[in-house]
């Protein structure tokens, strides 16, 4: 006999799809899983799983108070990643009315637990550039910018549904990455990224920081979010602190690599370059990784404090090596 139910939103995304599968590996035969997708999707890839597929979108709180009925537990994967300013209102219906939606859904539905996928970007900056935790305080400079605003009000309507008797657990990935060859939909615009510096087509630097996580790594965090997460607490889900010279170096030292020599950005140049994916994203609608945010942002120091994780939750994180290889080969 089955147990409980399980709901995933974004169950066709880059995380969402690795949580669906890592989940139905880990406990084959157990759960009703319950997809969640908008129309139009491209949902191929579930066609032979056993979950039942819900169109509905994060938008239409009455499709999804009705496609939550009888489910225990909900991971919400989905969201936008934008940092260009043509995007700011989507990221806030999105990631700010979704979330709304959805913990609205499940405190209708007495849903047991919540499982949130949030970000790094809503974990606050350090000002003497010492990693940050859990705990740091969201800042002013950081409401500056559309898409970690959004997150962090995000994350402020999944506490309001603790404070209304939701069991929520929050994680916050770093920049995710990998490529996982049994997952047709474990596509992402970094890993896009990773490979033209692999092919020595961007030999260009930033001189900031930040950290990165294997997406498999992310999967396993949910599941373990889900068994042992404390409610209305947030872990940080980064395996590697490193700076973009760093990692122009560990690409290069992948065989096969192509990486040419590297030169950091030209401010001026970056600046033209911003103004051109902003220009870009507004004439095609559709989100840049470049822009005037994610240049300014990719200049500054961001360090990430993973023992949370390690400790609460027992992840051991993927060697970032491992995690390169499946990108390039």
């Amino acid at each position: 006999m089955l147990n409980s139910s399980i709901v995933i939103t974004g169950a066709t995304g880059y995380i969402g799809s690795q949580v669906v599968l890592a989940l139905l590996a880990r406990f084959p035969g157990q759960y009703r899983c319950r997809v969640i997708a908008r129309k139009g999707a491209d949902c191929a890839f579930l066609e032979n799983l056993p979950v039942e597929l819900v169109r509905a979108d994060i938008l239409d709180p009455l499709a999804l108070i009705e496609a939550f009925r009888g489910i225990d537990t909900v991971f919400h994967c989905a969201g936008l990643i934008s940092y260009t300013r043509n995007f700011r209102n989507a990221l806030y219906e999105t990631n700010v009315i979704g979330t709304r939606n959805v913990v609205n859904a499940c405190l209708v539905n007495h849903v047991r637990k919540l499982v949130m996928t949030s970000s790094i970007a809503a974990v606050g900056m350090t000002e003497d550039g010492s990693p940050a935790t859990e705990s740091t305080t969201f800042n002013e400079l950081q409401r500056r910018n559309g898409y970690m605003e959004a997150k962090h009000l995000a994350e402020l309507e999944a506490l309001r549904g603790v404070a209304e008797g939701l069991d929520v657990v929050l994680l916050n990935p770093g920049v995710v990455i990998g490529v996982d060859k049994k997952n047709p939909a474990s596509l992402s615009s970094s890993n896009e990224v990773l490979r033209l510096i692999y092919q020595g087509k961007l030999p260009v630097s930033l001189s900031g920081s930040t950290g990165f996580v294997d997406v498999r790594d992310v999967a396993d965090a949910h599941l373990a979010a889900w068994q042992k997460g404390a409610s209305g607490e947030r872990y940080i889900i980064v395996g590697h602190n490193l700076s973009f010279r760093q990692l122009f170096d560990h690409i290069g030292h992948i065989e096969g690599s192509r990486n040419a020599p590297v030169f950091n950005l030209p401010k001026g140049i970056g600046f033209l370059a911003g103004l051109g994916g902003e220009l870009w994203s507004l004439l095609s609608s559709r989100p840049s990784f470049i822009s005037l945010e994610s240049l300014r942002g990719s200049s500054k120091l961001f360090v990430y404090n993973n023992s949370r994780s390690v400790q609460e939750l027992g992840l051991s994180y993927r060697a970032l090596s491992d995690t390169l290889k499946t990108i390039v080969t």
